[in-house]
């Protein structure tokens, strides 16, 4: 299959590149790079499926949202997390599923905080969890056999590591990409995949 993954650079798009190599065609996109898109600029994803074609699955791995405590939050710390991760992967999911082949798919990336909430996280949680309501409800309407899914990362240990937090608690990205995997190579459909179930 021929897989577009966004966010390539980053920690758990490169594992997801990494693991979906040896058996697909991957093309690599990020911000900057020779295939560019940006998640907050819906016209750049339009651009990049008019550019690359052919496509069999869709994979996401970028997005962004804040963490700070509830009181330090304001206006423009939600509106990243809506702008970037919530409507930047829905605006995704719009230009993608068009032009997709037969039967292809599109997997997102949510997070663990969704279902296990932490202090600093309130504007995260909200995201990830609208995108699996999202993810849930796109489903029924795809047409030409085309899936939808989403992957709830935990803590990554790499990540863990460069915040000098306890990596104990997370999973490495390349035990993390097994979900997303299982997303483009499996028959999931509106699912919300939880990572630490595939690693």
């Amino acid at each position: 299959m021929k897989v577009v993954v966004i966010g390539a650079t980053g920690t758990i798009g490169k594992a997801v590149a990494e693991a979906l190599a040896p058996r697909h065609e991957v093309v690599r996109v990020a911000r900057h790079g020779a295939v560019q898109a940006d998640l907050e600029d819906p016209a750049s994803l339009a651009r990049l499926f008019e550019t690359v074609r052919d496509v069999d699955a869709v994979v996401c791995c970028a997005g962004s949202a804040a963490f700070k405590p509830l009181a330090q939050l304001a206006d423009a710390d939600f509106e990243l997390g809506l702008r970037s991760k919530l409507m930047g992967q829905v605006h995704l999911v719009q230009a993608a599923a068009p032009r997709l082949r037969d039967r292809g798919s599109i997997t997102l990336t949510g997070g663990v905080l969704a279902h296990e909430p932490m202090p600093g996280g309130a504007a995260i949680s909200l995201v990830n969890a609208a995108l699996e309501g999202f993810v849930a409800g796109a489903a029924l309407e795809l047409p030409r056999g085309l899936r939808v899914n989403v992957v709830s990362p935990p803590w990554i240990t790499e990540t863990l590591k460069a915040l000098k937090m306890d990596p104990s608690i997370g999973i490495p990205a390349a035990a993390c990409a097994k979900a997303y995997l299982a997303a483009v190579e499996g028959k999931h459909q509106g699912e919300t995949l939880e990572a630490r179930k595939f690693a």
